[in-house]
């Protein structure tokens, strides 16, 4: 009835409290750094795209609101599929931002830059 008890990182045999799961910190670390790696690996690609999609529209729009192609940031590496917001204005006009930096897509694969003031 009584099973011998190992850590969960490493299967060393556990001796001494009933509740122990690990055999040390280092153990413990380690299983725990490897349960959420996936997806902290997530979240920080993510966040890695969306703040290079932020320092290409600011490299590119130095004035606060300016024209390019989408070829050009497509070039630089930027990447369409990740924005923080959306704004719609009045007229059906549909702005995507990445924090303070936007763009609204034109025809002829233009692109307006623009940036948010006083937030």
């Amino acid at each position: 009835m009584n099973q011998e008890r190992v850590c969960l990182d490493c299967g060393t045999p556990l001796q001494g409290r009933a509740d122990k799961k690990f055999c040390n910190d280092l153990c413990r670390n380690n299983y725990n750094n490897q349960l959420n790696s996936n997806s902290y690996n997530l979240v920080r690609n993510i966040n890695n795209t969306l703040k290079r999609n932020r320092r290409i529209l600011e490299e590119l729009n130095p004035t606060g609101k300016t024209k390019t192609t989408r070829k050009k940031l497509t070039a630089k590496g930027f990447d369409f599929d990740y924005i923080t917001s959306i704004y719609q204005t009045k007229n059906g006009s549909t702005y995507y931002f990445n924090y303070e930096y936007g763009y609204l897509l034109l025809d002829n694969d233009e692109v307006l830059l623009v940036k948010r003031g006083g937030e």
